[in-house]
């Protein structure tokens, strides 16, 4: 059993109380292909009653954690196998029953969110697929607690365009049908490239199907205790930021690794993953675009706002590495504009576009995430952001994700707050986007072909 020093408790203890460490969230991943059935109302009971069953302790475990050491931990989630894959045997081509026992059972053991309501359709789509991805509008507008990831592109398969138009159609029917609630559908709802299998973060986060029955992910964040460490590294040079980065991660990863095995070790699960991400939150000074400014930038998205999240991110991977042997998930810094308060204000003032975080996603952990935008902004131009994310993925072989909400009635600097989920989701201002279209680009159909890179072996 991992075990903290003397040194470490304390140093601990002053990173929760000063500087806002917290874990983000504990996540029960549980597989659920065994509840496979033709009989859709027969596979709702066996999916609600195995989570129930496996994840009932989850929240009285990861309590208890939290009192015994004191650390907070924000979010407890599950996360199941992508219903596209449990659900095909029922021939169903409506999965909205399927949702609302996903939302109930969330409900009964009290976790935040319930993630997999998902399909991988990087390679084409499955009868079962298109059941889903047509479901998803209305699962989202009549859940409180599921979440939703497509996976649309990888770089062995190339990226998938008519899934991508079609989540174009998604995300703005999502909109429409949650428009009282400032379309909070989409914050719940994420088109990916390359998506892990061992996310603790949703909405990416599922039951990946080469993982054992039920397992923990663990996702750390301490962007203020980075930001400590930066304000007291003024005017220091590259590599000494770098290595002030690395050896502050390793300490909160640390804390990642104790909070993860002990949790596996009580429900008597397999300890999976720890995601060294920085997880933003609208507290202040618990902010990524915080630590870029600490830096030496006079805003995040000035000049130098890529290079200086470029070595944000290496040496957060680097320093968290070395403090566990479970790496996983996105590992690396978020930059979630509503849920990061130094992001929110950069883009009030003007001093961050959507080209420059495109530009920003190809150096960090995820891609353009929590991005609002004038109501009126087409499905085709939402396929067309999702195209650009999933192509710096692909030829990357990274992570790229992208999770936009077009606010109904909404315009450019309007303010869009989004209720409820403990605040996780934030507020922001609507930000433009292009006037040009992309939709003869986007329905031409077919797929982009995976690149040279795609042929290692």
């Amino acid at each position: 059993m991992l075990t903290l020093s003397s040194e470490e408790i304390f140093e601990t203890i002053r990173m929760v109380e000063m500087q806002g460490l917290d874990i983000r969230a504990v996540t029960l991943s549980i597989n659920l292909l065994d509840c496979a059935d033709p009989d859709i109302d027969a596979l709702c009971r066996k999916i609600r009653d195995k989570i129930v069953r496996l994840a009932q302790r989850l929240v009285p475990v990861c309590d208890g954690i939290q009192r015994r050491y004191g650390i907070p931990i924000v979010n407890k989630r599950v996360a199941v196998t992508p219903i596209s894959l449990v659900a095909a045997a029922t021939g169903s081509k409506d999965f909205l029953p399927i949702a609302l026992s996903l939302d109930s059972a969330a409900r009964e053991v009290g976790v935040d969110f319930v993630g997999g309501f998902s399909a991988l359709v990087h390679g084409g789509m499955t009868a079962a697929d298109e059941a889903l991805i047509g479901t998803i509008p209305y699962a989202l507008a009549k859940t409180d607690f599921v979440m939703s990831c497509v996976n649309v592109a990888t770089t062995k398969a190339g990226i998938n365009m008519d899934a991508v138009a079609r989540m174009g159609l998604v995300v703005k029917q999502t909109a429409e049908l949650t428009a009282e609630r400032q379309a909070i559908g989409c914050a719940r709802l994420a088109t990916f490239a390359n998506i892990p299998e061992d996310v603790p973060f949703m909405p990416a986060a599922h039951h990946g199907i080469g993982l054992p029955d039920a397992v923990i992910n663990v996702g750390i964040s301490g962007p203020g205790v980075v930001l400590d460490t930066l304000n007291h590294l003024r005017g220091a040079d590259f590599q000494t930021m770098a290595e002030g980065i690395k050896r502050t991660v390793f300490k909160i990863t640390r804390v990642g690794e104790l909070v993860g095995t002990e949790v596996a070790e009580e429900l008597g699960v397999v300890f999976s993953s720890v995601d060294l991400s920085l997880a933003p939150t609208t507290r202040v000074g618990d902010s990524v675009a915080r630590c870029l400014e600490a830096m030496g930038l006079e805003s995040v998205g000035a000049p130098g706002s890529v290079a200086a999240l470029a070595l944000l991110n290496d040496a957060v991977k680097k320093g968290g590495a070395m403090a566990t042997s479970r790496p996983g998930g996105f590992s690396g810094a978020f930059i979630p504009v509503s849920e990061d308060e130094g992001m929110i204000s950069a883009v009030a003032r003007g001093a961050l576009s959507l080209e420059k975080l495109e530009a920003m996603t190809s150096v960090c952990a995820v891609g353009l995430d929590m991005i609002i935008v004038p109501g009126d902004t087409t499905a085709q131009t939402i396929a067309g952001i999702i195209a650009d994310q999933a192509a710096i993925g692909v030829a990357n072989n990274k992570t790229t994700g992208v999770r936009i909400i077009p606010a109904p009635g909404k315009n450019v600097g309007d303010r869009v707050e989004f209720a409820g989920h403990k605040g996780l989701l934030g507020y922001g201002v609507v930000m433009p986007v292009s006037k040009f279209s992309a939709a003869e680009f986007v329905n031409r159909g077919g797929k982009v072909p995976p690149p040279m890179r795609s042929l290692g072996n």
